[in-house]
């Protein structure tokens, strides 16, 4: 499936609009892992757990806007966006939200 942020794709005209579909990924984040990620803060550098599981998000989140795509026939998404918002008690949480266009081109 061809995942697109721009609303148009060079050479391959839309054939059919086939809706708005989502994929939604809230993520924890755990402990041990926010004790890292504060030393990590304080010495400099990357949080390289913080990014794995705001990879895993991200990826989960576009897999599942993907399927539901595929469920309306679709056979791309355009106009593609990706949202990320903290959730919960003291920002405990992660949430990655991914909307586009399903389409038949």
């Amino acid at each position: 499936m061809i995942v697109s942020t721009t609303s148009s794709l060079d050479d391959r005209p839309v054939k059919e609009y086939l809706g708005v579909v989502t994929g939604e990924v809230i993520a924890g984040a755990n402990v041990v892992r926010d004790i890292f990620a504060s030393v990590t803060d304080i010495f400099g550098g990357r949080s390289g757990k913080y990014e794995a599981v705001l990879g895993k998000a991200r990826n989960d989140a576009m897999y599942e806007m993907q399927a539901r795509a595929a469920k309306l026939g679709a056979n791309a998404v355009i106009g593609v966006d990706v949202d990320y918002e903290v959730l919960g008690k003291a920002g405990s949480m992660l949430m990655v939200s991914v909307t586009g266009t399903a389409v038949v081109i």
